[in-house]
């Protein structure tokens, strides 16, 4: 079992310390968006559509005590929000639609976004929550 230890910011693997440190914020956003571990950017962050792995295959990074729990939705939803409703209101002033056009248009267009993003975010949000330390047991 992999056990966190804080003060050096490493995990223990069978009691030999791992040689490699944490990455920084920006490293750990950019593999947890891209669906790579936030740690070793090897394996995979979900074993499903958005299931976090108990740990990284690779280097034993102990992705399922982070609990991203309701962030990712939130911030998903406020970028698709200020994305859709910005082109929603620049459609609206330069062709003046039926309401029945822009339901057919942006209805489906926000479902997309949303179900696009939302694994790439929460991938990111694990990925921040790893360089920050934000390690909780699964059982807690």
């Amino acid at each position: 079992m992999v056990q966190p230890t804080r003060t050096t910011r490493r995990w223990v693997r069978e009691g030999v310390p791992d040689a490699t440190p944490r990455p920084p914020l920006g490293t750990a956003l950019v593999r947890g968006f891209t669906n790579r571990c936030p740690n070793c950017g090897q394996a995979p962050v979900f074993n499903g559509y958005l299931r976090v792995v108990a740990q990284c295959a690779h280097c034993g990074a102990p992705l399922g005590e982070l609990h991203a729990d309701d962030a990712p939705p939130y911030i998903t939803l406020l970028l698709v929000g200020h994305i859709v409703v910005a082109l929603l209101l620049g459609v609206e002033r330069a062709y003046a639609p039926s309401t029945g056009l822009e339901i057919a248009i942006f209805v489906p267009l926000t479902a997309v976004l949303i179900l696009g993003l939302l694994r790439p975010i929460k991938g990111a949000t694990v990925g921040a929550m790893l360089a920050l330390g934000f390690l909780r047991p699964s059982d807690a």
